[in-house]
């Protein structure tokens, strides 16, 4: 058993089960306008979905490309840009993902007092931090909105929220 199962396990008996996230239209990070999606993808066989090492990329009913964080993150590798084969994704457009990520303190086991570092450990930029008696929380000027941190909560307290 691993940590997030064991955490997962303890707190359920606590808390009750998981709360269903809400889903907002994420984009991949390497594009700079909205419209190519609906302009150029429906052309695709989503090959940037078959590029995607972490497989969180998905195609929408209206053939466009969103990322779903529920079972990894985006490491920011370039693969679905080099993929594209119709410019809606570009090595140059590279950019942070418009998109914020935001802890639940209702529902997050450290802010109910149950000691909990499971969202820390995938953040390779350091974003989380932790302040008087283990409570995380997200530097904004730092997270890059990966989503490698929500997959591993086990009490589905953390979200990405697209920013408009």
């Amino acid at each position: 058993m691993n940590r997030r199962e064991l955490f997962g396990s303890l707190a359920s008996t606590l808390k009750g089960t998981k709360k269903e996230k809400q889903e907002s239209t994420i984009r991949p990070p390497y594009n700079v306008d909205e419209s190519l999606f609906y302009s150029e993808c429906e052309k695709c066989v989503g090959t940037c979905v078959t590029a995607c090492t972490e497989e969180i990329i998905k195609i929408a009913p209206d053939k466009t490309p969103y990322l779903d964080f529920s079972k990894s993150g985006c490491t920011y590798c370039d693969d679905c840009a080099t993929a594209c084969e119709y410019g809606v994704l570009t090595l140059e457009a590279k950019s942070q993902m418009n998109a914020q990520v935001v802890i639940d303190k209702n529902t997050c086991y450290s802010w109910s007092g149950i000691m909990c570092f499971t969202c820390k450990d995938p953040c390779f930029d350091n974003a989380i931090s932790f302040t008087t008696m283990f409570m995380p929380v997200i530097d904004p000027s730092k997270c890059t909105s990966c989503g490698l941190c929500i997959s591993v909560c086990p009490a589905v307290s953390i979200d990405i929220k697209a920013i408009v």
